[in-house]
């Protein structure tokens, strides 16, 4: 009995020395310049090391003096929005051991939050048909139009595609996984093909945003080096993403991605024609250069 107790100790000193080092390594200040989402993933890995440990710690100290007093932190109720599932547990037996019937006086509730990934339903259109006796016409309600015609999804599923490939950057091969897990074949070859064409059905939205910038008085623009590969050779080149946004100050909010293969002033100059106004300065002041309604 001895031995296992000192054996315990030992083990628990060295947890403690370990939880000591991770809080070390997560907190103090780091030599290296790493990358914010680089600290972040570190930080999260020390996280869950230092959970795992401190769950092992639990199982092998004893039980805490009774005259410790540790105030727990104050647990962050659920959002109210979110839906409930009701489920109840109650005794299978409602009759006391002594044959009497117990009567119910209370309960107690505690709340759980779950996820159901990858839930997918189907929608089924039913069109009556309807036909005159007399004249034999026959009517129909005609079928509701759809981002891609002749395809077995819905504009919900098409949009989740698109938000988790952009917005979240969750490329087609994942995404391919994913729905296999929920016993659905779709290969990334039809779900790129799904992409192609929802990004030529969205091209009168992205009119309607060129139209609308021109109309501002102030546009925030800046732009992201992006690497294109060389057509016919091995190599690539620098392109760039820009972005053109509204002020959060005015009343409409919109922002417009527009590709060039290069720096030059005159594509920004095609997206902003007939603009005059003030673009918002970035960290680098050469936007205003090529961006001045003159230039």
């Amino acid at each position: 009995m001895g031995k296992k107790i000192n054996r315990d100790q030992t083990v628990i000193e060295k947890k403690t020395f370990e939880i000591a080092q991770l809080k070390r390594l997560k907190f103090a200040t780091r030599n290296e310049q790493l990358n914010p989402q680089q600290a972040s993933l570190l930080d999260d890995l020390i996280d869950t090391d230092i959970a795992a440990i401190e769950a092992k710690l639990h199982g092998l100290q004893a039980v805490p003096a009774a005259t410790e007093k540790k105030q727990k932190p104050k647990r962050t109720a659920l959002p109210a929005q979110l839906p409930r599932t009701l489920i109840h547990h109650e005794p299978d037996n409602t009759h006391c051991p002594c044959g009497c019937a117990v009567k119910r006086i209370g309960e107690d509730v505690s709340e759980k939050l779950d996820c159901t990934p990858g839930v997918f339903t189907v929608e089924r259109h039913v069109r009556g048909k309807w036909v005159c006796d007399d004249c034999e016409t026959l009517i129909q309600a005609p079928v509701p139009a759809q981002v891609i015609d002749k395809v077995t999804l819905s504009a919900g599923l098409l949009a989740h595609v698109m938000i988790a490939k952009f917005a979240d950057h969750l490329p087609l091969y994942r995404q391919e996984s994913i729905f296999g897990r929920a016993c659905l074949a779709i290969p990334r070859s039809t779900l790129a093909q799904w992409v192609g064409v929802t990004g030529v059905q969205l091209q009168p939205l992205v009119d309607a945003l060129r139209g609308v910038l021109p109309r501002q008085l102030v546009i925030h623009a800046n732009e992201t080096p992006v690497q294109m590969p060389a057509p016919g050779s091995k190599k690539t080149h620098r392109s760039y993403v820009w972005a053109y946004a509204t002020s959060q100050f005015g009343k409409t909010a919109a922002v417009l991605y527009d590709f060039s293969p290069s720096r030059a002033g005159e594509h920004a100059r095609n997206v902003l024609q007939d603009w005059k106004g003030t673009v918002g300065r970035g960290q680098r002041s050469s936007y205003q250069g090529f961006l001045r309604p003159d230039a």
